[in-house]
């Protein structure tokens, strides 16, 4: 039962891992290192830097949200300890 716990832990921490490591890239590298860089292109008539810091932060974030609720289901229903089985 340990090996299948740590194996569980191991991949939730990679996947959390995982979108902390797209959450910095998106807020802080584009929205604040490379924002100069970014505002020679246009999105949706905005600077591509200040559109990544006003509005394409949030949405990435609300993106990563459903990201991660999505892959912890399915590493719960793989490990087997979704919640349905408990019921």
């Amino acid at each position: 039962m340990s090996d299948k716990n740590d194996s569980y832990w191991r991949a939730n921490v990679v996947l959390i891992l995982s979108l902390l490591s797209v959450w910095f890239l998106v807020s802080f590298v584009c929205g604040i290192l490379i924002v100069d860089f970014l505002d020679q292109f246009r999105f949706f008539g905005y600077k591509l830097g200040f559109w990544f810091s006003q509005q394409g932060s949030i949405l990435f974030f609300i993106i990563l949200i459903f990201v991660y609720v999505w892959r912890m289901n399915r590493l719960d229903a793989d490990h087997g300890v979704d919640e349905d089985d408990q019921a």
